[in-house]
């Protein structure tokens, strides 16, 4: 009588599984030693991989960078559009925004620092300014589309274009996480809440008048 093979068959991770352990090693390595000072080497491994590995899913490591950005600002709108859609006063609504974006910045403080590395890295090489021009438009877009989506949806109007609306966000979220890590007590918990809620304060008057 022959024995019933156990041999167990490895699953092989998937491209994006691939990926997402990649950009997680990046921003580990980034955040201790810097952009300049890292290597894709480093990277592959701290995510232990190959190089080879790291070059079959991004061109290179400005193409890692870019990557890393563009998932987290994402990441980022769709924390605050849960935020929003959870909240049943719109008022209420815009502070969770604010609260969301406060905690991220507090998190994730690493980011910002990585931001203003590559933007000065960026300044001096025409190629890597029109790459990051390009991904920081797509963000936007992404932004101004689900800003569009939301209040469409609940039949207001914005205090200024979707757009517009979107750097303004984009603009928070960078100058008061460069603040914070300046000056932690610069930055309160409530005060990017306080400020969207000014801003908004006009489309917040719509949201109850047309709940009511």
């Amino acid at each position: 009588m022959h024995g019933v093979s156990t041999t167990s068959t490895r699953t092989r991770p998937t491209r994006e599984q691939t990926r997402a352990r990649i950009l997680d090693a990046a921003l580990e390595v980034f955040g201790s030693r810097g952009i300049a000072a890292t290597s894709v080497s480093e990277v592959a491994a701290a995510a232990g991989m190959t190089k080879g590995a790291v070059y079959s899913s991004f061109a290179g490591k400005d193409e890692l960078v870019l990557a890393m950005m563009e998932q987290h600002v994402h990441q980022r709108l769709s924390n605050a559009l849960d935020s929003f859609q959870q909240a049943d006063d719109p008022a209420v609504a815009i502070t969770e925004i604010g609260r969301v974006m406060i905690e991220a910045i507090r998190v994730d403080a690493v980011w910002h620092r990585l931001l203003g590395e590559y933007f000065a890295l960026a300044h001096h090489d025409p190629a890597l300014r029109d790459a990051l021009r390009e991904r920081r438009r797509e963000a936007r877009s992404a932004i101004a589309r689900a800003l569009d989506g939301a209040i469409n949806q609940a039949g207001v109007t914005l205090p200024m274009p979707a757009d517009d609306l979107a750097v303004v966000f984009i603009a928070l979220s960078n100058g008061m996480g460069v603040e914070a890590g300046i000056d932690p007590d610069a930055v309160s918990d409530d005060l990017i809440g306080r400020v969207l809620t000014l801003l908004m304060r006009d489309t917040i008057a719509q949201l109850r008048s047309s709940a009511n």
